[in-house]
């Protein structure tokens, strides 16, 4: 059975995925498994990690679980270079852990803000700042950070999840601008709503709700690819997109009608 213990040498590509026990995480690590990949996968939920890892037991690829907090920077060190220690690099990284709290105007609190910021953005950056000591050594590497196309502009009930989003995007076009001389790809996923246990538990429309392994398939085709931004659904991609170029008069009137 797939284990951390696991270190038999491989020349199969590495990529490690946060968030990996659920949703758009566990479906990615899955479609990579089917296509030969070792994946490193890092959750704080070691059960659903160990039955995740079971699942690529007859695919090409396997997929090894590694536990983890990445809110605790000094775990997360840790981790890296574990996984580099027993698979000798990692190639891609997608961070994908969040999470996502409403925050409606009306009942904001510091501390629902507070916590996705820890996790959504800060979790991110703690993952960062080893992948790129590593990448910058191996002189290569491609790092995908999963933002959100809520990130684009603010939307009602969303003041917390949108800002943590809206400021992964940015550290990802800071980063981008910067670290290919290092030869190291920096990407941003955008993604709308997509059916996963996060967004079960929405209770207002999801416009464009994307099926999950649809969602998967997507981001394993952008990871190859050149592209800086891999998001989707695409139409509702495109309408996020006019959003954003709106001016504000016109785009408060559209949001405070369907807000």
């Amino acid at each position: 059975m797939n284990s951390t213990q696991d270190t038999t040498p491989s020349n199969a590509p590495v990529v490690w995925i946060t968030g990996a026990s659920q949703g758009i995480g566990k479906a990615v690590a899955i479609a990579l498994a089917r296509e030969g990949v070792t994946v490193a996968a890092s959750a704080r939920n070691e059960e659903r990690l160990a039955a995740l890892a079971r699942q690529s037991d007859e695919l090409p690829g396997r997929i090894v679980p590694y536990p983890l907090d990445v809110t605790d920077q000094t775990a997360v060190n840790e981790t890296v270079n574990k996984i580099i220690a027993n698979h000798g690099a990692i190639d891609q990284a997608i961070l994908n852990a969040g999470t996502y709290i409403a925050s409606p105007a009306a009942e904001f609190t510091s501390n629902v803000v507070r916590q996705q910021m820890e996790l959504n953005l800060m979790g991110v950056c703690h993952c960062l700042e080893p992948l790129i000591a590593a990448m910058k050594k191996q002189g290569k590497g491609v790092i995908a950070i999963n933002a959100s196309l809520a990130g684009y502009r603010g939307l009602p009930k969303a003041a917390g999840y949108g800002a943590s989003k809206a400021a992964l995007i940015n550290m990802a076009e800071s980063l981008n601008s910067e670290l290919w001389r290092e030869g190291i790809d920096i990407k941003v996923i955008n993604p709308g709503f997509v059916k996963t246990p996060l967004t079960s538990k929405n209770r207002f429309p999801m416009p464009f709700l994307m099926e999950v392994d649809k969602a998967a398939e997507v981001i394993v085709k952008g990871m190859k690819g050149r592209q800086f931004e891999i998001r989707f659904p695409r139409m509702f991609a495109a309408i996020m997109a006019l959003l954003r170029h709106l001016p504000y008069p016109l785009y408060f009137w559209l949001v405070r009608k369907t807000g």
